[in-house]
C-alpha cells in the first residue's frame, strides 16, 4: 500500500519586510488573535528569517516558509513558493 506521506513541517505564509542579508529573507507573519480577557480581535506578528538560496524573493512578495532543520543561529525556516509578487509602483 502507497499513500501519499504528509509533511510534518509548519508551514507559514507572510510577507517579505527585508532581503539585505546574503540568502536571507525576513519574513512578517501576521496572525490574528482573540484576546484571553476582552475577547476583542488582535493582529500579532512575529518575524522570521528564510533561507532564500537564489535570492529571488524581494520587499513586498507574499511567500511561503517551510521549518526546516537549524541553517545558522537564527534561521530554521525555508523559502518554498511565492505566492504573490509584489506590485512595482
Amino acid at each position: 500500500m502507497t499513500e501519499a506521506k504528509t509533511s510534518l513541517k509548519r508551514t507559514l505564509i507572510g510577507k517579505v519586510v527585508s532581503d539585505k542579508r546574503a540568502k536571507t529573507v525576513t519574513v512578517l507573519v501576521e496572525r490574528r488573535v482573540k484576546h484571553a480577557l476582552y475577547g476583542k480581535i488582535v493582529a500579532k506578528s512575529s518575524k522570521y528569517h528564510a533561507h532564500d538560496e537564489t535570492g529571488q524573493y524581494g520587499v513586498g512578495d507574499v511567500i511561503e516558509i517551510t521549518e526546516s532543520k537549524p541553517i545558522s543561529k537564527t534561521k530554521n525556516w525555508v523559502a518554498t513558493r511565492l505566492v504573490e509578487k509584489a506590485i512595482a509602483i
